[in-house]
């Protein structure tokens, strides 16, 4: 695969490539080709090499199993990132470097699928870091991310949205979309937002007051 460095400002999202279930070469030769920087957790930095993509920095407690030296030895220059903390996910942990370094915004990948504890919490990660960096996970069905208070988009009829609580979420109104919420309430094991449409093509406008919202822009 060709490299990713077109740009190398932090104008641009970096790309975390995580552990989990690896997506189509369509959504990662896009993402590469405009990341300004690529880490990836060491559980699937060969998985990652051998795909022949330049990373720039790898993150993990690089324990014998998957000792990146070989790796970084074949791809100089590559930063190791040890991380030993294991009250924290390598994803944390890659988030909160990111943030250290300055990037304002992270595409995510490979976070999804295997797993499910990986991927709960994975998913939990886009919410703890809301107000530090501006994070997207996606995958071959969907793009995920943590909704701002306000939001407006313009979406093409019939696309396919779910509104995934994080605990209580409240005040929630919408306008657009076939199932729509007027100061609603949704919470986690009690009301969902899954599954529903845009009604017509035009602008989807979602707000809340309280709580944390996930956001699934989803395709089959």
């Amino acid at each position: 695969m060709s490299s990713h460095h077109v740009i190398r400002d932090k104008q641009e999202p970096a790309l975390i490539i995580a552990n989990g279930e690896a997506c189509s070469m369509d959504i990662l030769g896009q993402l590469l080709e405009w990341s300004p920087t690529v880490i990836v957790l060491d559980g699937a930095a060969r998985r990652v090499h051998e795909l022949g993509i330049k990373i720039d920095a790898i993150l993990g407690d690089f324990d014998s199993e998957k000792s990146p030296d070989d790796i970084a030895a074949s791809q100089q220059p590559v930063q190791l990132i040890h991380a030993p903390d294991q009250n924290k996910t390598d994803l944390e942990k890659a988030i909160e470097w990111l943030i250290k370094e300055g990037y304002p915004a992270a595409n995510i990948l490979w976070a999804t699928g295997l797993r499910a504890d990986h991927t709960i919490n994975n998913m939990m990660s886009l919410v703890k870091f809301r107000d530090q960096i501006d994070l997207v996970m996606l995958d071959d069905h969907s793009r995920i991310f943590t909704l701002p208070f306000e939001f407006k988009k313009k979406y093409p009829v019939g696309s396919n949205i779910s509104l995934i609580p994080i605990g209580v979420v409240e005040g929630i109104f919408s306008k657009g979309l076939k199932y729509e919420l007027d100061n609603g309430t949704l919470e986690s094991g009690v009301r969902s937002g899954s599954s529903n449409q845009v009604t017509e093509v035009g602008w989807v406008e979602i707000s809340y007051l309280k709580g944390n919202l996930l956001m699934m822009e989803c395709w089959d």
